[in-house]
């Protein structure tokens, strides 16, 4: 069999037909030889170097700082959930007593609003304005006396009774006394006969307390005049005054009144300097 000679100079030999006519398969191409691997480079290194530096797009960038700033905000929504949960460990019927305070809180100040409105009406409508005005005066007159401790005063109320037989009370708790009685709508108070105004301060250490420099002695008698209804849950709240006697080995007992006698009177003082506004 004679070659032939292709332009390229190469020959080319004809490969013979088998029966039928079909060629014979070709070898197949020898598999190129595994690419080098730089020396001295182990798996745990390559992984490194495919991890690091990171390859972040700009969108995945933005979801990141979006899902972080959400998680943020969840978390100071907790945070604030459970600084604002004082009162999760009270007992319901504590609760409910809360409410009920507050509601009366709200009812006082909606009635005093209303007596208001009325006072007013009844100026702008009366036929004598002068007497009706006169009238108003001195029922305010008389309303300041009592703030004051100038008139006496009766009316509903509580007495509350404090027995300290260690000597444990200190001033301080007879000030959140009044406090709390005052925020739960007491009109006029007096303590061991001595009168309570907006001025009264207390002094002295345990079993030697006073009020407004006169000295009192345990037990303590308060003689309260306001809302019975108020008063005695405002004493007895979780934490109250009540509890914090107890814990200093004291102890409280509140009783109820139809009419309670404040009659401890202060003398009336002529400011030395302040003078009234009015024309």
């Amino acid at each position: 069999m004679s070659n032939e000679q292709n332009p390229s100079g190469e020959q080319n030999h004809h490969r013979h037909a088998r029966p039928g006519g079909a060629l014979p398969p070709e070898a197949p191409a020898p598999a190129p030889p595994p690419a080098a691997r730089p020396e001295g480079t182990s798996g745990r290194q390559r992984l490194r170097a495919g991890l690091w530096p990171p390859r972040v797009s700009r969108a995945q960038l933005i979801v990141a700082l979006l899902l972080f700033v959400l998680g943020l905000g969840l978390a100071i929504q907790v945070r604030s959930n459970s600084d604002n949960s004082a009162l999760r460990g009270a007992r319901q019927e504590d609760l409910v007593r809360i409410l009920d305070e507050l509601d009366n809180r709200t009812q006082r100040l909606e009635d005093e609003k209303q007596r208001l409105d009325d006072q007013r009406t009844e100026l702008e409508n009366s036929s004598d304005q002068a007497e009706e005005a006169r009238k108003q005066t001195r029922e305010k007159e008389r309303q300041l006396g009592i703030l004051a401790g100038t008139v006496a005063a009766h009316g509903p109320g509580i007495t509350l009774t404090i027995s300290d037989p260690t000597g444990a009370v200190e001033a301080d708790m007879l000030l959140d006394t009044i406090q709390e009685l005052r925020a739960a709508g007491a009109e006029a108070i007096q303590i061991n006969g001595v009168r309570v105004v907006a001025d009264t301060y207390f002094s002295g250490d345990g079993g030697e307390l006073g009020v407004d420099g006169r000295k009192i002695e345990a037990p303590y008698e308060f003689k309260v005049i306001g809302k019975p209804q108020d008063l005695e849950p405002a004493l007895n709240i979780p934490g109250g005054v009540v509890q914090t006697l107890e814990k200093e080995q004291a102890t409280a007992e509140v009783t109820r009144a139809e009419d309670i006698v404040v009659d401890a009177l202060r003398p009336a003082e002529r400011p030395d300097y302040a003078r009234s506004s009015s024309q």
